[in-house]
């Protein structure tokens, strides 16, 4: 049977929405190497608080070494025993892994139609995994279209009660200087993501 076209458009802002979310899953799940770092570097903002955090991380990008990144990586989030940061849910909104935010979010995967991807050994609410979904729901990758009101739900129950407290806690660590940009990127990004939402109202 022949494919059956997508029964939608996606606009330029929820597209552009789309890639910054799949772009920080992408750069928070593993270490950058040589080259993403490359494709990183040659990224140009505009003149927003948003844009002027792209370009530096733009330009830090340009001069870290694919080693100082996988060092950074490491450091952050695997260390000895563990990183200096948990990038799980669970963890941020109550001091444990594997919680009921974990619990939730498997709930809601499972009606959304959201599969752990093969492979992936690590708890389903760890910050890059919850950009991918965004991401995902954006566009449609999922199946269909998730509705603004849909994206307002997962942003406000899995996201955004911890997400900007986490990338601001990357943003000043003090073992990272790649990683710290991603985290004024996330951060900067988050805010504006709970801003729109909540203009939107109930």
């Amino acid at each position: 049977m022949p494919a059956v076209a997508r029964e939608f458009i996606i606009n330029p802002e929820d597209q552009a929405r789309s890639e910054l979310y799949d772009f920080l899953g992408l750069v928070l799940a593993r270490p950058a190497d040589a080259a993403l770092l490359g494709q990183i570097a040659g990224l140009r903002g505009d003149d927003t608080p948003l844009g002027n955090a792209l370009d530096l991380l733009a330009k830090i990008a340009a001069v870290t070494r694919a080693e100082t990144a996988e060092r950074e990586f490491n450091a952050l989030f695997i260390g000895l025993g563990r990183g200096e940061l948990l990038p799980y849910a669970s963890y941020y909104l109550t001091g444990f892994l594997n919680e009921k935010p974990l619990a939730r979010l498997r709930q809601d995967m499972a009606e959304r139609r959201i599969e752990r991807a093969e492979g992936k050994h690590e708890p389903e609410d760890n910050i890059a995994s919850l950009m991918e979904m965004m991401g995902g729901m954006i566009v449609g990758r999922f199946g269909k279209v998730t509705s603004v009101a849909g994206q307002k739900s997962f942003f406000n129950t899995h996201i955004e009660p911890w997400a900007i407290h986490f990338f601001t806690d990357l943003e000043a660590s003090n073992t990272s200087v790649f990683y710290g940009a991603v985290g004024s990127l996330g951060r900067r990004f988050m805010e504006i993501e709970a801003e729109g939402f909540d203009m939107l109202g109930n």
